[in-house]
């Protein structure tokens, strides 16, 4: 098994004008399982313009390159390639940070996630999407995909690698969750990462949570991580880092303290002496690869900048309009343009793209009304 790799630098140490923290490479778009709010759309059958083997070892060294962010390896299905362990033990010797994001399907037995673990893959994210087989299976379209997901839980829990259980909120679910969270403290995960539906591939915007139900659901999830056996994070809502900031400060003053930092995956804020504040949000500190090379600022933003086949990744990620927009807060527009938490949330890019066209709008999905529009939130 390679060597493990030494832990990442503090977010303030990470340039995201150069390197992303995290990318993700979506190294096929087929899969089994016909989940209502899938980004990719998958298919049961792989393109045949797929990234081939080696042009596969060359993303990674362009990944390598452009000063090694976390490379989370993703779908559709990975496990329906067959080189994706070829790939991961490339990575991983390279000295990359490995997570891998199966399907819960007949491929993730325990043989290939153990073969996953020995080839070098640092944590496992498997979703679950709700607490019972009627929601989850209704969600991911295969009946008995529950039952799958628990198996496949406990057979990564049982190779001993950290388990990351990730959950899509939407209308279909929302009231399961607490009842999900108490599965994903039972099956001793290490993390809970909570996605907001992005109307992309197949979301819809009527399945999402409304305005309010995010700020009710960021509330709840803080009051969560105080006390939760796992840590909690949030994909496609940074504003979820507002509420944190915002409830700390609150303990804080109460407590009489003044300076404090917190940070979160892909965030830090820091309260007090020399404040500062920096978050990865879509093409700012985070990149995402296609299964055919294209190159995105998320995978919920399918914008494309370039193509690895044309260029290097970090040309496009450093240099192309599209990403450099991205990571310029003085672009952003409306309440997210004039908020004081814009450098440490910015709002979802993708979902701003996804309801109103234009990824620099206001991100549709938070209440908050900025100090210097009109003081405290929305009514």
């Amino acid at each position: 098994m390679p060597d493990r790799v030494p832990p990442r630098p503090h977010y303030f140490d990470v340039d995201f004008n150069v390197t992303p923290f995290t990318l993700a490479w979506e190294v096929t778009r087929a899969c089994a399982l016909a989940c209502v709010h899938c980004r990719a759309t998958a298919q049961p059958k792989r393109d045949p313009r797929e990234l081939s083997p080696e042009e596969a070892l060359r993303v990674v060294d362009q990944i390598v390159e452009m000063g090694k962010p976390i490379l989370i390896v993703t779908g559709g299905d990975p496990l329906m390639r067959r080189d994706v362990f070829d790939i991961i033990r490339y990575a991983s010797g390279k000295g990359l940070r490995v997570g891998l994001s199966p399907s819960a399907t007949a491929l993730a037995t325990t043989q290939n996630l153990a073969r996953a673990r020995d080839a070098g893959v640092d944590m496992v994210h498997i979703s679950m999407d709700g607490s019972n087989p009627e929601v989850h299976d209704a969600f991911r379209g295969v009946k008995g995909s529950f039952q799958r997901t628990l198996e496949v839980m406990n057979s990564v829990k049982g190779l001993g690698i950290p388990l990351q259980v990730g959950t899509t909120v939407s209308r279909y679910n929302i009231g399961d969750l607490p009842a999900i969270a108490e599965r994903v403290a039972s099956i001793g995960a290490r993390v809970w990462s909570v996605f907001f539906l992005v109307p992309t591939g197949r979301g819809q915007m009527s399945d999402m949570v409304t305005p309010r139900e995010h700020e009710a659901t960021f509330n709840w999830l803080y009051d969560l991580s105080r006390t939760a056996s796992f840590a909690v994070r949030t994909t496609a809502a940074p504003h979820y880092r507002r509420v944190v900031i915002q409830r700390t400060r609150q303990a804080q003053s109460s407590s009489g303290g003044v300076e404090w930092e917190l940070t979160g995956a892909g965030y830090a804020f820091r309260e007090g002496r020399a404040p500062r504040d920096q978050g990865v949000n879509d093409g700012k500190g985070f990149c995402f690869i296609s299964h055919v090379g294209d190159i995105y600022p998320s995978g919920f933003l399918q914008v494309s900048a370039g193509n690895v086949r044309e260029q290097p990744v970090a040309e496009v990620y450093r240099h192309s309009a599209l990403f450099t927009a991205l990571r310029n807060p003085a672009l952003l527009k409306g309440r997210c343009g004039a908020c004081e938490f814009r450098g440490v949330c910015g709002g979802s890019r993708a979902r701003a793209y996804g309801l109103t066209g234009d990824y620099m709008e206001t991100d549709p999905s938070c209440v908050y009304v900025p100090a210097s529009v009109q003081s405290g939130p929305a009514a």
